[in-house]
């Protein structure tokens, strides 16, 4: 028999494997009294249970029993395992205090990847938190993981019907690379790395956001998206959603205004004002009306060639803007969207862009995004919806816990693949 060389060998798919391990909220005595009484734990997972079915398997529904347990040397940590009754297949009970594949307990690790957040280079943790550059950053990498839709969202019926969609310009290897990122309700939902701003590349990182959502409901379909003009991802999101509408983004077309009247400023306020009060219409019809007065002004006016027809192009897409009013609550502009590129942008600038295989970039921007949608507020915005706030708890209406690193773990019970 002819042995396969190397290089074919690394070519193959990588099986996926069906995620195991279920991750719940076990203060360090309780989890001791767990692993000495099986009556006091069996009690414990099934009030959990009943309380959070979303951190389970469907199928324990049906009951389960214990199976033995897990040593991890590396950390002096027994673990329970359980199988199902419906299946007979095994799971093993992991402790929200200590990370994934026993690489640390979380309290330890909370910090370091808290700085992460701000963009705190991996060289740098090891002089406040030890362990290794490397350390540091496969405990990052390795939360891209999880699925971030099935993380994030708890509940099927909480998935967004208005979405927003863009890409962000990033470098692969020296060379140009693309992340479709979706977003919604302050939450990156979508963030995968691609070549190329193509149909086709396109729709491989778009279509992963529409997989982990209807891992959650099979019938999801959004009701609309915004997105700037580029074609291919308007395109994209038609084949991927064929009845979703998309909206364009109106700050785009008043960029586009301002950038070529920089040299009038009078001009521009007057513009600027004239446009915004129509974005701000409390109706279709108010908004159509001044959208065709602001074009009877301009149209005969002497201005630059370029700003007039900026702004005649505003006004002759005003149809387009009115959908936007039939759907309460969709995104009529892409601040939303770009708030959190920017968070993108500056960790991408500080680690100098990606370096390794594409595979390792996709892992990173998907770590970046659970990353941003877990961490909590800053103290002003913590004022205004509660202490420990964060874009999950927003979203959700809860949290599992009061660490932010325990509470991303929890909800990624299962990788957050609950089928």
């Amino acid at each position: 028999m002819e042995s396969s060389s190397p290089l074919e060998n690394k070519s193959k798919p990588r099986r996926r494997r069906k995620p195991k391990s279920i991750c719940l909220p076990f203060a360090a005595e309780a989890y001791q009294r767990g692993l000495d009484d099986h009556v006091y734990c069996r009690q414990y997972i099934m009030e959990l249970y009943e309380r959070f079915p979303e951190l389970f398997p469907a199928a324990l529904s049906e009951g389960f029993t214990f199976h033995g347990f897990l040593s991890s040397k590396k950390q002096d940590l027994i673990q329970r395992r359980i199988q199902l009754k419906a299946n007979d297949e095994q799971y093993q009970i992991r402790p929200s205090f200590m990370m994934p594949y026993m690489i640390g307990p979380t309290a330890e690790v909370e910090k370091a990847l808290y700085y992460r957040r701000w963009g705190v280079p991996f060289a740098a943790l090891p002089h406040a938190f030890g362990h290794t550059p490397m350390y540091w950053y496969r405990a990052y990498v390795a939360l891209g993981r999880f699925s971030l839709v099935g993380t994030t969202i708890k509940d099927p019926d909480r998935l967004p019907t208005h979405l927003l969609a863009d890409e962000k310009h990033t470098r692969h290897q020296g060379n140009k690379a693309y992340i479709p990122t979706t977003v919604a309700q302050e939450c990156i939902l979508g963030a995968e790395v691609v070549e190329s701003p193509g149909e086709e590349e396109l729709k491989k990182g778009y279509r992963v956001f529409r997989q982990e959502a209807r891992n959650l409901d099979p019938d999801y379909c959004p009701d609309t998206v915004n997105t700037d003009g580029w074609d291919a991802t308007q395109n994209v999101w038609k084949t991927l959603f064929p009845r979703i509408l998309i909206l364009p983004c109106f700050l785009h077309f008043v960029l586009k205004i301002k950038n070529r009247c920089r040299s009038d400023k009078d001009l521009l306020h007057t513009l600027q004002d004239k446009i915004w009060s129509g974005y701000h219409a409390e109706t279709r019809a108010s908004f159509a009306q001044r959208l065709r007065r602001l074009r009877e002004w301009v149209a005969p006016r002497q201005m630059a060639t370029t700003v007039k027809e900026k702004v005649l192009d505003l006004c002759a897409h005003a149809a387009d803007f009115k959908k936007a009013f039939d759907h309460p609550g969709a995104y009529r502009t892409s601040n939303a969207l770009d708030r959190l590129m920017d968070y993108q942008d500056r960790l991408l600038y500080t680690m100098q862009y990606f370096h390794g295989t594409l595979e390792s970039a996709g892992l990173f921007v998907r770590a970046m995004a659970l990353v941003w949608n877990f961490h909590p507020y800053g103290q002003k915005t913590q004022k205004k919806y509660g202490p420990r706030a964060s874009p999950f708890q927003q979203l959700n209406g809860f949290s599992y816990h009061d660490s932010w690193l325990e509470n991303m773990m929890i909800a990624a019970s299962l990788n957050g693949q609950r089928a």
